[in-house]
């Protein structure tokens, strides 16, 4: 990636509710349709086409699996050439702790943004917090994303969340548009998979290779066979700096487990949090709370924090929606994560964390409007019969 503070008891209160209980969208609405692994089966004689880039030979797969080409053009870009294949015990426990942080998306402070109409005073730091232990007795949802990129393993955030179409068996995951796509100078991210309550018990970074597997991946690695985000996000996004594409970064994911279970991810964590689109604006909210793994100093992407914080809006650019921003000092690796509110005593997604301030003193994330539920909606639909 890159206030008024709230009590802690009340940060807790929120975790409590867990403790009890790719196509793409273009600005016009327009869908780009393609297929992930399951819509690869092409045959010889006039099957469907492979998408660009997909390992067909020993060799290609090599390269895939180490991450590949890395000039962006030889990496897949459209919509429909989305592709995942699974490639069992890629992600170990050793690789999963190499991962560097996500690609971090910073923006000066006092700068870009700040002088258009909608955005708010800059909000005070506020300090991260340490989630309580064990994660998935408090917020199994959130885990990490791990994926490949030209630039190596890297890492994000994500937060399992309820699917319309499979009530209680959702294999979706939220998370930021530039964990999996690059933006307007790149393409897709390879070997995305999402590990829910990432360190379970948050021992330390250089603990974690002779930690038990079933603590690192307590319920195991979940490849994404395909993912969505917005058009505007691979039309305008840049991944190294803030801009109007800020404001669509966000992206869905549709997993399955690497072992092959037959349950799906919210069965097997046994939560999820819902999705508020359309929510009041930031200035409206009275608090929210934004969780994730921050992965750059000073911080070593072991441990599960939490921002407890009133937002309020900046707007990127003239004529973008205005995005949510929160004081708080986590930094690159919390990209993705997702920023909750209590509605109606439900765990409720609002937003996921896109950029920060170079300075890591603020944090913002997309408002979910129509082109979010847009994208959530085309994900959801994809999947709904099977």
């Amino acid at each position: 990636m890159p206030s008024i503070r709230r009590s802690t008891a009340a940060a807790a209160a929120l975790v409590a509710l867990l403790a009890g209980t790719v196509t793409a969208c273009g600005p016009d609405g327009d869908q780009a349709l393609g297929g992930g692994a399951a819509d690869q089966k092409g045959q010889a004689d006039g099957g469907l086409k492979l998408p660009k880039g997909v390992p067909t030979s020993l060799d290609d797969l090599k390269e895939w699996k180490d991450g590949g080409w890395q000039d962006w053009d030889k990496w897949a870009r459209d919509a429909k050439d989305f592709a995942n294949p699974v490639i069992k015990d890629h992600w170990k426990s050793d690789r999963l702790a190499k991962a560097k942080t996500s690609p971090e998306i910073g923006v000066n402070a006092t700068g870009t943004g700040s002088e258009f109409d909608g955005t708010d005073p800059e909000p005070k730091p506020v300090t991260a917090e340490q989630v309580a232990r064990p994660y998935h007795q408090h917020m199994a949802p959130v885990g990490k994303i791990f994926f490949d990129s030209p630039k190596g393993p890297m890492v994000c955030s994500g937060t399992i969340v309820e699917d319309p179409a499979h009530p209680g068996k959702s294999n979706l995951v939220w998370t930021a548009g530039h964990c999996v796509h690059s933006g307007k100078r790149g393409g897709w991210m390879r070997n995305v998979v999402f590990v829910p309550s990432y360190n379970d018990n948050g021992v330390p970074m250089n603990q974690v290779n002779s930690t038990p597997a079933q603590q690192v991946t307590p319920y195991g690695r979940f490849w994404a066979d395909w993912i969505t985000t917005s058009g505007e996000w691979i039309k305008m996004g840049d991944e190294a700096t803030g801009n109007g594409g800020s404001a669509y970064d966000f992206a869905v994911l549709h997993v399955k487990p690497e072992n092959g279970s037959g349950k799906s991810l919210q069965e097997t964590v046994g939560n999820a949090a819902r999705v508020w689109f359309n929510a009041p604006a930031a200035n409206q909210l009275s608090s929210l709370d934004a969780f994730g793994y921050p992965a750059a100093p000073p911080y070593d992407g072991a441990r599960m924090m939490n921002c407890p914080a009133r937002p309020g809006r900046l707007v990127m650019q003239q004529g973008t929606p205005a995005m949510n921003r929160i004081g708080c000092t986590m930094t690159g690796g919390t990209s993705g994560g997702g920023w909750f509110v209590n509605r109606g005593g439900q765990l409720t997604l609002v937003s996921n964390t896109s950029i920060s301030s170079n300075s890591h003193t603020w944090l913002a994330g997309p408002h979910l409007g129509p082109e979010a539920q847009r994208v959530f909606a085309d994900i959801s639909a994809k999947f709904a019969k099977q």
